[in-house]
């Protein structure tokens, strides 16, 4: 039995603890936000918060989040009115949008890190989230226009 807290609700685990934290969420949760793109860790498209920091959930057992703070794109904001979400719908980020969930979780957990972001540091912090129709610039740019909301 393992105990978490999903977007801010108890939830109790009775199955498999090495069960991938995405499989989880998606097929007994319904959190959908969340998707599969590689199932390696390698592009992003599965990035949830522990405890307010980016990880992959394809690669994190449930067992991982066991007493932890689990958030999925759903819980980042229910009103969809997080600074990052916000950026995302003003400067249009999207195009296929299928790995914009995963985009904005790592640009969440940047932002709560460090508030006044560099150029380098997006760099930094993004490059693990893959983006095959080349939103890039766009991204950074969101993510610079979302910082001016947050307080450091």
């Amino acid at each position: 039995m393992i105990d978490l807290t999903i977007n801010g609700q108890p939830r109790r685990y009775e199955g498999d603890p090495a069960m991938p934290l995405l499989w989880y969420l998606r097929d007994e949760l319904g959190l959908t936000g969340t998707k599969f793109g590689c199932g390696i860790a390698a592009c992003g498209a599965c990035t949830i918060h522990l405890d307010g920091k980016a990880a992959r959930g394809c690669v994190t057992p449930v067992s991982a989040a066991a007493g932890k703070k689990v958030t999925t794109i759903e819980g980042l904001s229910p009103d969809g009115n997080h600074p990052v979400q916000v950026a995302w719908r003003e400067l249009n980020v999207s195009q296929c949008g299928y790995c914009q969930p995963g985009q904005m979780m790592q640009a969440a957990s940047l932002l709560n890190e460090k508030p006044q972001p560099s150029d380098d540091d997006i760099d930094q912090e993004m490059y693990g989230n893959l983006c095959r129709c080349g939103t890039y610039p766009r991204i950074r740019n969101a993510i610079k226009h979302a910082a001016k909301s947050v307080r450091p």
